[in-house]
């Protein structure tokens, strides 16, 4: 297929999604089979890529060439090479419909561009050395294969399968980055094809897209630097276009491909270096891992780029990205400055260098240590790091005396970090290394003295010169570190050496009286000192007068101004001996010696500005002495003392830098005495009410630091104070960072449970939800980070701090409602400015989400699934009723509609659900009166907040049902409960009466007398070693099987009638007698003798055990007749109130024809109820001995009573017993005389279906161990 023709078809049809169809009409022939075999091959493995390629060149240059040798031509020789590219082509068309997952795709491509790179290079080797003048490239048959298949390809950048616009735009990415040089016309064709791929939808389109153009704008820039005939779409315009991707596409893929890709250049190096701050933790990474190694030597870095890299790699919340930016530090930073070779294309180097003192000196050098290792500065965090990965610095680093002797601020910061490393990492397991490399305590305080002095020498030097002189000041600046450095070190030191200990105290003893002394090294210096002291109350009282002695030296140089030597009183060099008491007897005599001369304005001016700095410089002293003090300010007179003679004068001061000194010791005062705190309350706050900026932030900090020592009392009794915060917090467009500082010091209050008072944490926790929606608030990156870490942990850590959201949600949401619309008047777009209020009540309901809330008896066992743990939704119940009532007032119609958007999102479980509280049945009532009557009355008018509100009133409805059924189950059976009670009393007694007549009974002799099957097909009874197993009355098993319902009906009145029966023949011994019943042939005059109670239940709870026991054993032989096995459940099963009651009503009818019909006095009749009585004795006396067990099927079978009460039932039961023993005794003295005709009558009835009978009742009965004997 031709190439243009190929191209005109695809762009006559841009919506085709398939590849051409032209290749695929061809036949097959020797060279698609040979072609086609290579591609199979390498769809494979990539390890065999390599000589497919050697084999598919061969058949190529047997196309396009003409063959060398006259041997036997192959059958590729037959073939031009038009039909190789063309067999080339549709193979390739192959794999553009083949989906990412595949692998094989990625395969193909990946040979497809090693064939074009291999042939190539063997057709420049054909055509020998090229001109490098030429402005056109040579025409070669890999050149034309490469122009007809992306000729082809191109055309399919624009189809509508999104894959198929993949694999295309990955095959010309591909072999971009494969070749070396590529046509002019093709380039142009190329370019613009990927630069319309970089808007594609798919980001895995967009993705290859840049792949390809970043390696084309690369070459574009190295190939035409000062083409002036470029437009507007030139280098510069796709390197533009480039970065504008870099710093906006949505995906984190694409962004990272460009990263790796584009062109390190100096216009781009900026752009690809944000891309640590990328918010794909990935790309992060690889901009320590790959982009940085691949950029050289970091040297040519600037050094706040330096400084910045390593900020946000090692401090990264993501641990991949710290490890990534340790490694770079420790790897190849300090392998750059040992001169090591450059790194090979894996980005790692090609040699380890051996440790170098000198190179880790100028890599700290390279990242400037003295800005960047302080307390906060990232050096520490990065050698930190160096020290744990690099474990050949650690052995091999030396600290001998010339180190010491010699220090700068780098080697100082070496041995600093590698104290600090030893001592807190691995678990002491580095301690020897600092005891064999770092010096005793005396030997470093003598060091330590040498280079304080050195550094107050350097700090008077300036202070003499009149010019100022960077170098001095540099060097002064770098003695500062050294020391502060030093005094780090002193600060985890062992002081069990007493002589070390000693020494130590002197020298900071000395050094803290210095007036000179820097700020930095005064806190280490009090720090170390209070580590020199007890750690007990005595020790703390030593420390204050050590250092309140070194104030007063400090003071006393106040008029210590160049006085004549012989005006000199021996007593003035000892002003530290004196007591602050004598302050007053000093100043006049000082007065006395000060009368002179006068002083010009300048020398007055001087002087004031001096005794402003010593003020400053002995409060700054006292400062740091309270940060170290933790007992009572009364307890300790030199506290007092300090309180009285300085701080109070400070504040007093009309010096402002002086008065906001002493008021940071006030506050450090008052958090060592409730009474001192609660005086200066008032002062406080007026200096957050006059102050400037700073004294406001200082202002709010002292008075958090104070309600958190001494509780929130103070803010109960003072109401002025909870007005001092909430100004502060709603300063948000005045001062930021005043709002900032109160949002943390609120939080801190809030989240540590300080304010105990509900109505102020309601205010202050509504000021905060207010300010993190307000538009004022949103270019205060503080506050909105503040508080979008405490408002979710807040109200996810306690259930009372969501039912505070919840009371203030509502009134915060009015309030910002009425902001938006404000905003609203504006031409500014309100979305911009603030978040929607749809949102705003969405956050809301999430806050308050009693399944998101951290249970402590639970933990976190439930996981992040809310569904499987078991909550109190009490919150949203308030939630809906407090939504319900806001619903009833005199609102705007869009915020009802809000509100009631918020219905439908509340946690609303079911009220017979065990994890519902006590209350939670109580609060669904309330919340469902107030959604019906939301209902009835129509408060909403739109569709959606109607839906809303019918959707909660509906799932209440059903909740509510379900608690009001669940309420008549328990009353119910609570009723049941009692009656129970008094069945199984009623039935102990029987139990015991039972019990007495069995024993009266003499055991049946060994043989058992089988009764006569009935002619209805009804069982007999299998006989058993000493007992009798009986069998049910005929009249029972001729029953109809039709009707089920009066089937089990009879099937109770049997049972019920045996039991009868036998107590009422207590006076018949059947000691040594054969009973056996008769064929049951009447069946009509049976039922009719059978007495039908209405009720079994209160009948059952007074039989015996052995009653019980046979009455189980006569319903299963009325089951093997009717053919059904049914269990005693069905036999007395409940059956539902209304099919009870139709019941109910049949059996009266029942019993109104029984006693409407003459009773039956036949012999056969009496005969058989004999028997049957005297059957029900035999079984009565050979279970009674299993009357134990028997109590739980009692038991069963009272749990199954119907709704008759147990009075009634029981009455009904005596009512109807007396009535059969009347009959019993009228009907019993012939029983047993006619025993003789029973046994014919039985065994004639029995030829036919007895042996079938027996062996079914025997069968049951083995299957119910309780039953058999």
């Amino acid at each position: 297929m031709a190439p243009g023709r190929s191209t005109r078809a695809t762009r006559g049809s841009r919506q085709a999604s398939v590849v051409p169809e032209a290749p695929l009409d061809t036949p097959d022939n020797a060279l698609r089979t040979q072609v086609a075999a290579v591609f199979r091959d390498a769809q494979k493995t990539t390890a065999s890529h390599r000589k497919l390629a050697v084999t598919l060149r061969k058949i190529q240059e047997a196309c396009c060439y003409e063959p060398t040798s006259t041997k036997k031509p192959a059958e590729a020789d037959e073939f031009e090479e038009d039909d190789f590219n063309r067999e080339f082509v549709r193979c390739v068309l192959r794999v553009m419909p083949i989906k990412k997952s595949e692998g094989v795709g990625e395969k193909t491509v990946r040979f497809i561009g090693l064939f074009l790179r291999h042939a190539v290079e063997k057709d420049n080797e054909i055509l020998g050395e090229a001109d490098p003048d030429a402005s056109t490239m040579p025409e070669t048959p890999s050149t034309r294969l490469t122009g007809h298949l992306m000729e082809t390809v191109l055309s399919l950048m624009i189809a509508k399968d999104k894959f198929v616009r993949y694999r295309s735009t990955q095959l010309i990415s591909h072999i971009i980055n494969s070749l070396d040089a590529i046509d002019d016309d093709l380039f142009q064709k190329l370019r613009s094809s990927l630069l319309r791929r970089i808007r594609d939808k798919e980001a895995m389109v967009r993705a290859q897209a840049v792949l390809g153009l970043g390696r084309l704008a690369g070459n574009q820039i190295e190939g035409e630097p000062d083409s002036d005939d470029s437009d507007d779409d030139g280098s510069t315009g796709l390197l533009e276009k480039l970065l504008e991707v870099l710093q906006n596409d949505p995906s984190a893929d694409v962004r990272r491909s460009l990263l790796v890709n584009l062109p390190i250049l100096p216009t781009t190096l900026p752009y690809l270096l944000e891309r640590a701050r990328d918010q794909d933790a990935l790309t992060r990474r690889a901009v320590y891992s790959r982009l940085l190694p691949a950029l050289g030597d970091f040297r040519h870095l600037s050094l706040s780029m330096r400084e910045k890299l390593l900020r946000w790699g090692l401090r990264d919340r993501d641990e991949n990205v710290r490890k990534a930016a340790c490694r770079l530090f420790r790897e190849r930073w300090i392998e750059d400055c040992a001169g090591t070779a450059p790194p090979v294309e894996g980005g790692q180097p090609s040699e380890v260098s051996p440790p170098s003192m000198e190179a880790l000196l100028e890599l700290l050098e390279r990242i400037d240590v003295v800005n960047s290792g302080g307390e906060n500065g990232v050096a520490l965090e990065a050698m930190k790091g160096f020290w744990e990965g690099r474990a050949d610095y650690r052995n091999a680093v030396n600290f001998d005396d010339n180190f010491w002797e010699t220090l700068s601020s780098e080697s100082v910061f070496v041995a600093r970090t590698f104290n600090d490393f030893c001592r807190n990492e691995g678990n002491g397991k580095y301690e020897s290394l600092v005891d064999e490399k770092l010096p005793e305590v005396t030997k470093l305080a003598f060091y330590l003295e040498r280079y304080v002095k050195v550094l107050i020498d350097a700090i008077k030097r300036i202070n003499e010169q009149e010019v100022e002189d960077e170098e001095e000041e540099e060097d002064t600046v770098e003695q500062e570190f050294i020391v502060e450095q030093l005094l780090h070190i002193a600060l985890t030191l062992d002081y069990s050496d007493e002589v070390g200990r000693r020494k130590m105290f002197a020298l900071l003893r000395q050094t803290l009286s210095i007036p000179e002394l820097p700020d930095e090294v005064t806190k280490l210096t009090v720090q170390v000192l209070r580590d020199l002291c007890a750690p007990d109350a005595a020790g703390e009282k030593e420390f204050c007068s050590i250092v309140l002695e070194a104030v007063a030296d400090v003071h006393d140089t106040i008029v210590d101004d160049v006085p004549d030597e012989g005006d000199i009183d021996d007593n003035e060099s000892f002003h530290s001996a004196r007591s602050e008491v004598s302050d007053d007897e000093d100043s006049q005599s000082k007065k006395k010696k000060n009368k002179g001369p006068e002083l010009s304005e300048e020398e007055a001016a001087q002087k004031a500005i001096k005794e402003i700095m010593i003020n400053m410089k002995c409060l700054h002293i006292v400062q740091c002495m309270l940060t170290n003090v933790a007992g009572n300010l009364q307890q300790n007179d030199h506290l007092v003392s300090m309180l009285n003679n300085l701080v109070v004068p400070a504040v007093r001061s009309h010096e402002a830098p002086v008065r906001e000194r002493g008021l940071v010791c006030l506050g450090l005062c008052s958090l060592l005495d409730r009474s001192l705190a609660e005086e200066n309350l008032t002062l406080f706050m007026h200096f957050f009410a006059k102050g400037h900026t700073a004294l406001q932030i200082t202002a709010l900090h002292i008075l958090t630091d104070i309600l958190n020592v001494h509780g929130a009392q103070l803010l109960s009794n003072n109401t002025n104070l909870l007005k001092v915060y909430v100004k502060a917090l709603r300063a948000g467009g005045r001062s930021p960072d005043v709002q900032a500082a109160a949002t943390v010091a609120v939080s801190k209050l809030l989240l540590g449970r300080v304010v105990s008072d509900v109505d102020v944490s309601a205010e202050l926790l509504k000021t905060l939800v207010i300010a993190y929606f307000e538009p004022a608030s949103a270019e205060n990156q503080s506050v909105r980070q503040a508080l979008n870490y405490f408002l979710p942990v807040f109200c996810y850590s306690r259930p009372e701090n969501q039912d505070l959201m919840r009371r203030v949600a509502l009134d915060a949401l009015h309030t910002l409602y009425n902001v938006r619309e404000g905003l609203d008047d504006e031409e500014a777009d309100v979305d911009d400015q603030m978040v929607s209020m749809s949102a705003i009540a969405a956050c809301l309901v999430d806050w308050t989400d009693p399944r998101k809330c951290y249970n402590p008896d639970e933990g976190f066992s439930a996981g992040l699934d809310p569904e499987k743990k078991t909550v109190s939704a009490d919150v949203h119940l308030d939630f809906a009723k407090d939504i319900l009532e806001k619903l009833q007032g005199n609102g705007a119609k869009e915020e009802k509609r809000i509100m009631a958007a918020l219905l439908v999102k509340l946690y609303i479980p079911s009220g017979s659900s065990p994890s519902s509280s006590p209350s939670s049945p109580t609060r669904i009532r309330e919340v469902y009166a107030l959604a019906t009557n939301a209902v009835e009355n129509n408060l909403l008018s739109d569709a959606t907040s109607r839906n809303a509100l019918y959707k909660i009133h509906v799932s209440l409805g059903k909740i509510v049902n379900a608690l009001d059924a669940a309420a008549e189950q328990d009353a119910a059976n609570n009723a049941a409960g009692a009656g129970r009670h008094a069945s199984i009393a009623s039935g102990a007694t029987t139990h015991r009466r039972s019990a007495s007549r069995a024993g009266s009974v003499a055991p049946s002799r060994a043989g058992s007398v089988a009764p006569p099957a009935s002619k209805a097909g009804g069982g007999g009874t299998v006989s058993r070693a000493g007992s009798v197993a009986p069998s049910v009355s005929g009249a029972a098993a001729a029953a109809p099987p039709v009707n089920t319902r009066k089937r089990k009906e009879r099937e109770v009145s049997v049972a019920v009638s045996i039991k009868e029966e036998d107590e009422g023949e207590e006076d018949v011994e059947m000691s040594g007698t054969r009973v056996a019943d008769d064929d049951d042939d009447d069946d009509a005059g049976d039922r009719e003798t059978t007495p039908k109670p209405t009720s079994t239940t209160a009948t059952e709870a007074q039989e015996t055990p052995g009653t019980e026991q046979r009455r189980l054993l006569r319903g299963v032989s009325v089951r093997s007749r009717t053919g059904r096995r049914q269990s005693l459940q069905s036999v007395v099963s409940v059956q539902p109130q209304q099919q009870r009651k139709e019941q109910e009503e049949k059996q009266e009818g029942q019993e109104e024809e029984e006693k409407q019909q003459p009773p039956t006095t036949g012999r056969r009749g009496s005969r058989r109820a004999s028997a049957v009585k005297a059957k029900a004795r035999l079984s009565a006396a050979g279970r009674s001995s299993r009357a134990g067990t028997e109590d739980s099927i009692v038991e069963e079978i009272l749990d199954d009573s119907d709704g008759d009460t147990v009075m009634e039932r029981t009455k009904i039961e005596e009512e109807e017993v007396e009535d059969e023993e009347g009959e019993e005794e009228e009907d019993g003295e012939g029983g047993v005389e006619d025993g003789e005709d029973e046994e014919d009558d039985d065994e004639e009835d029995g030829e036919d279906g007895g042996k079938d009978d027996e062996q079914l009742v025997e069968e049951l009965l083995s299957d119910d161990g309780d039953d058999s004997v």
